[in-house]
């Protein structure tokens, strides 16, 4: 079953067109936009074609108007999911503001479940008589049956009409289809702006999903540099010093490398164990170690060419002399 479809799905691939002709055909409506499901009521029939006798039909409004009524059969499809252990989140608040993109993907996804559900095959389903018990059900069918009655009428009465023209002698009749195309505007231009005008819409819908994406992120990221453990750090200062800037201009970025070196400069030379010394300094300690050791041979050679008695003249003179190191 369908209850996790994601993004890249062929799913999501599916035309308005499609969609629109998907809901027309199943629930007998006339919808000319997908926005026009946005209360909720044309997502609950759709559950219950799926699931005949699933839905209660009695609580669906197909004459929602506010935000609340919408939010009411929401409810009822949201029960719909639970009974039938359906995973998937159904962002009400986007939906109830009829934003195009987030209806189109929405019934996207309603459709490729429906279509999963035996095979897309509805049996003996009755749309009209299913709608009559609920709120606007009656008044839904009506406005679909009479805009399909409607185009009949019109081509039927396009047809006399043409041959009355006929009748006509050649100067009336190009005279008459002259003011026709003056006071008339042309549909099909009509059509093309409403298209235009949907495509718009979903491009401004995208970016403002992609704009609160990257800021969700760049927000993330503030939060973590403002923690104590690492709020002092110098890459922190420099990712805040990015972050921060006011004006587009790559020397900000330029700055925060800046920042970096430097402290990484001052980092190595304050840790490196060994003090420099000086080239004279240093000559003149290894000439006087030089000299100390010199003289401590000497004194050895010396003692050992002593005498006992000697040594004990030399230590009698060191214990006259006061030292401490000496206890007779």
């Amino acid at each position: 079953m369908a209850t996790k479809i994601g993004m890249m799905d062929s799913a999501y691939f599916v035309g308005r067109s499609e969609i629109l002709s998907w809901i027309n055909s199943t629930l007998h409506l006339n919808l000319s936009k997908v926005e026009e499901a946005c209360s909720g009521a044309v997502h609950c029939q759709l559950m219950d074609a799926a699931y005949p006798g699933m839905v209660p039909m009695h609580k669906v409004n197909f004459d929602a108007k506010s935000e609340y009524e919408m939010i009411q059969n929401f409810k009822v499809l949201q029960d719909v999911f639970n009974k039938l252990k359906i995973t998937k989140h159904i962002e009400v608040s986007k939906l109830v503001k009829g934003r195009p993109l987030d209806n189109l993907e929405f019934m996207q996804w309603m459709k490729r479940y429906c279509d999963s559900v035996n095979g897309g095959v509805l049996q003996s389903y009755n749309a009209l008589e299913r709608r009559e018990t609920s709120k606007g059900g009656k008044e839904a069918s009506k406005k679909g049956n009479t805009s399909h009655s409607s185009a009949k009428g019109s081509a039927a009465a396009s047809r006399p009409q043409v041959s009355q023209n006929a009748r006509k002698n050649e100067a009336s009749a190009n005279s008459g289809n002259q003011a026709a195309h003056v006071s008339k505007p042309p549909s099909h231009g009509i059509t093309a702006y409403d298209e235009q005008i949907t495509t718009l819409k979903l491009s401004i819908d995208s970016l403002e999903k992609e704009r609160d994406f990257y800021f969700a992120k760049l927000r993330d990221i503030e939060i973590l540099c403002q923690s104590p453990e690492i709020e002092n750090l110098p890459v922190v200062g420099a990712v805040r010093k990015i972050l921060y800037a006011v004006d587009d201009d790559a020397s900000v970025v330029a700055e925060a490398q800046v920042m970096l070196s430097a402290h990484q400069k001052e980092t190595i030379s304050h840790s490196s164990p060994i003090s420099e010394v000086p080239s004279d300094e240093k000559l003149s300690l290894d000439t006087q170690k030089r000299k100390n050791i010199i003289n401590l041979d000497v004194d050895v050679a010396g003692i050992t060419t002593l005498s006992p008695r000697q040594r004990v003249t030399d230590a009698s003179d060191v214990h006259c002399s006061g030292s401490p190191l000496m206890t007779y």
